[in-house]
């Protein structure tokens, strides 16, 4: 979707995983997101490294399997509620478009590696700043 298909997968992830997490027990949240972004990466480097090389576009912006691991990496040991998810969805969108170091360098490994892991990593810091948030009681206790 246009514009900002980035985005809008970041916001797809978002809503299948509010909805999947009710099928989940509470107490499996974490775990479930772990296993979730792991099998995401693993599917999405070769799928990402085919549409690459079908298409001859080094990072095609229509591939947003991308946001989808490094959101869901985002909202790992994260409480579920709307706060959380509008928060998560907005330091994920921060860090992946402004790339600090190593993100950007990350970028560079080939084909689909590159679209995705760049993506974790930014879902890495993002996920450090949402625990410092809730670490600092910005979610409330």
């Amino acid at each position: 979707m246009k514009p900002g298909p980035g985005t809008w997968g970041s916001v797809a992830t978002i809503i299948v995983w509010a909805i999947a997490t009710r099928f989940i027990p509470v107490g499996w949240h974490t775990t479930a997101t772990v296993v979730a972004a792991a099998v995401v990466v693993v599917v999405g480097i070769p799928a990402a490294t085919a549409v690459c090389r079908a298409s001859g576009v080094k990072d095609p912006q229509w591939v947003v399997i991308d946001e989808v691991a490094g959101q869901l990496v985002t909202l790992i040991a994260v409480p579920l509620g709307w706060k959380t998810f509008l928060a998560g969805l907005i330091l994920f969108r921060a860090f992946d478009i402004v790339k600090p170091p190593p993100v950007r360098q990350l970028e560079r490994l080939p084909e689909g590696t590159g679209i995705v892991i760049d993506d974790v990593g930014a879902g890495l810091y993002a996920l450090g700043v949402m625990h410092l948030l809730l670490y600092l009681g910005f979610f409330g206790r």
